[in-house]
């Protein structure tokens, strides 16, 4: 197992390096030049003189080749310097640092509650195939992954406000600093995350506890008089939850990268919201260095996927 963790993390690098090739370029020649006209919600837009606009250019290291821009970069990448904002003059690492732990932790929520409502009933509706109860679970798993994430957030801001005066909170609130108004902060973008994804669970544990109800082990097992709930328990649930975890490893490193949306409508100070205003401001250092978080973020939650396959299963092997 150690052996084949140090693996996977050593094919992670050129992944990685790929991905901040990809970020770099893209930044690069995207049109547009985000130093001529300059927008921030402090200052309004601002359009640069020539000499100015060559002075930022060289403060930022712009006027170099890309070669050396690249590896200066990386540089200070792997030094843990990613650079200041150019509008807000603060250290990156430190807005990072700060909103990080606020995504993470709804991402991680949402699928908590993915998995609160998904896997009970997309087993049910597999163990009670083709009846009332398998149509109706069909029938609300089908509406809620029709319904945008977003668009569910903003209906629990509507109800909470209208029915329980919910007023969460717009600055951050870490868990271990108070309980109560960082859950109240982060419910409702967990829930509005949660539900559309949990609708998916459902589908994706449907079709895999009707495929493992199918094995001849499980027939075996019938043969000698298990009842039903031993055989979910015992020989279902742990195969069923394979495709699963996949899938909620994936979408785990979508949700801290794909929460933008959601994060806008309920206000909620984390990085999706710091991406959506350095779009807003041009503040493509910020841009740059956002991409190449979710990126790295996604890469290791892929190999905690992997890894996982082998804790679940002992059928796996990697050697």
């Amino acid at each position: 197992m150690h052996l084949y963790v140090l693996r996977r993390l050593v094919i992670s690098i050129p992944t990685i390096i790929g991905v901040t090739l990809l970020i770099f370029f893209a930044m690069r020649i995207l049109p547009g030049d985000p130093l001529e006209m300059i927008e921030s919600e402090q200052v309004g837009t601002i359009r640069l003189t020539p000499e100015q606009l060559a002075a930022a250019r060289a403060s930022l290291g712009l006027d170099r080749p890309y070669y050396q821009q690249y590896l200066s970069w990386m540089y200070d990448v792997l030094r843990g310097n990613f650079g200041t904002s150019f509008w807000r003059g603060e250290p990156l690492i430190e807005l990072i640092m700060r909103r990080a732990p606020i995504t993470i932790q709804i991402a991680i929520m949402a699928i908590v509650v993915s998995w609160v409502i998904g896997l009970p009933i997309g087993m049910l509706s597999a163990v009670r195939r083709n009846s009332g109860l398998d149509y109706a679970a069909r029938f609300f798993v089908t509406l809620f992954q029709a319904i945008p994430s977003f668009f569910l957030g903003m209906l629990a801001i509507l109800v909470g406000i209208l029915y329980f005066s919910w007023r969460p909170s717009m600055t951050i609130v870490y868990l271990w600093d108070d309980p109560v108004k960082n859950f109240q902060m982060t419910v409702g973008p967990a829930l509005a995350l949660g539900v559309g994804l949990g609708a998916f669970i459902a589908r994706i544990a449907r079709s895999s506890t009707l495929e493992v109800l199918g094995e001849d082990y499980v027939r075996t097992a019938r043969a000698k008089g298990l009842r039903d709930k031993g055989i979910l328990v015992r020989h279902v649930l742990k195969n069923a939850l394979l495709p699963v975890v996949t899938v909620s490893g994936l979408a785990l490193g979508g949700l801290i990268g794909g929460s933008v949306a959601v994060e806008r409508a309920f206000g909620v100070p984390g990085l999706g919201l710091a991406l959506v205003m350095a779009v807003t401001e041009r503040d493509w250092m910020l841009i740059q260095n956002l991409a190449l978080f979710y990126g790295v973020v996604f890469i290791l939650v892929n190999l905690m996927v992997d890894v996982s396959y082998a804790l679940i299963d002992p059928r796996i092997r990697y050697s």
